[in-house]
């Protein structure tokens, strides 16, 4: 197996680090991620300026690739030819936080993975509930385990396993279908000291509603959420409604 592994966070990301490592143990694998930090840059890709990668040295000493450009930038450079071999299949993580619910409409990790499936390799998006200091092996752990299932049942590139992993104790493993975040955004304002207005996105951390069969309850409970999620944001209900709104012109 030939995995392409990746993230948000980017290249020196400690849990980026320590999927590769979990990884190496399920098949051959090459790091292409971002230089910096994108969290919540969904899935932005660079059009109209030049982009590069370069090796780089990672934490263990083994060589990354580092990109400049967005996390599907990463992607889309690596399989459109910057890798002599097609992986057979793309893992992003291990993102610091999870990425549950409608998240996954904010997260350069589950875009990474989506890059990935649009362009006809499997993918998994991995995040970990937790913050940088945590220990990212059982959630490593774990995602290797899911990578060889993902080629041993067939995965195919129509859907992304987005996984998510409480902190603490696991209590096991749940499929789930995608659950509703609460976000408590607010604007803050300050001034520089020539008195202009400058603006931070600021709150409190989201919370979840805990309905049954969803990742924010799974989760929150204890267990590791695989949730399969694809590109078909119609929804069916309003399909049948819009034909009753006489919208011929």
């Amino acid at each position: 197996m030939y995995i392409l592994v990746t993230n948000d966070d980017g290249v020196q990301s400690p849990g980026l680090l320590a999927l590769r490592q979990a990884l190496d143990t399920v098949g051959e694998t090459v790091v292409v991620a971002p230089e910096r930090n994108w969290s919540a840059a969904s899935a932005a890709r660079t059009l109209f300026d030049p982009l590069r990668i370069d090796p780089v040295p990672m934490a263990d000493g083994r060589q990354a690739f580092v990109c400049s450009g967005t996390p599907g930038d990463c992607v889309a450079l690596a399989l459109l030819g910057f890798l002599e071999l097609r992986p057979d299949l793309v893992v992003s993580g291990i993102n610091i936080g999870p990425n549950l619910g409608n998240d996954v409409s904010y997260s350069g990790t589950v875009a990474a993975a989506r890059e990935g499936a649009m362009m006809g390799v499997p993918a998994i998006a991995v995040s970990l509930d937790g913050r940088r200091h945590d220990d990212f092996k059982p959630a490593a752990a774990y995602a290797a385990r899911l990578a060889q299932a993902a080629v041993r049942h067939g995965l195919t590139p129509e859907v992304v396993l987005n996984v998510n992993v409480p902190r603490g104790p696991i209590r096991g493993v749940l499929v789930t279908r995608l659950g509703r975040r609460i976000y408590r955004d607010e604007l803050i304002v300050r001034h520089d000291p020539r008195g202009r207005p400058y603006y931070w996105l600021g709150g409190g951390e989201p919370e979840g509603e805990l309905t049954e069969g969803t990742d924010t309850a799974a989760v929150a409970h204890g267990y590791i959420s695989v949730t399969p999620i694809h590109f078909d944001l119609t929804d069916q209900r309003w399909l049948e409604r819009l034909q009753h709104w006489r919208l011929d012109v």
